[in-house]
């Protein structure tokens, strides 16, 4: 707590850099300073999901190999 309070220009630069911290009180964890993620819809737009097929297509022997496992049990693997 003492070196956030310090030296907060720091502890934010490590934060932006990927550095990942943990607060601690009487050297006691009680929270984690993690960079920022952002959040993003998992939904794209249909037109976008047709260009990104269209730039990376699926691996054209996915389906033979889909065929010849579907009727495996898992204890022939």
């Amino acid at each position: 707590m003492r070196e956030l309070r310090n030296a907060t220009a720091e502890v934010v630069a490590a934060v932006r850099a990927g550095e990942e911290l943990t607060l601690t009180v009487n050297r006691t964890p009680v929270a984690d300073i993690v960079p920022h993620v952002e959040h993003r819809s998992p939904w794209v737009a249909a037109s976008e999901l047709r260009r990104i097929v269209h730039e990376a297509p699926g691996d054209s022997g996915l389906l033979p190999d889909l065929a010849d496992v579907r009727g495996a049990l898992v204890e022939d693997a």
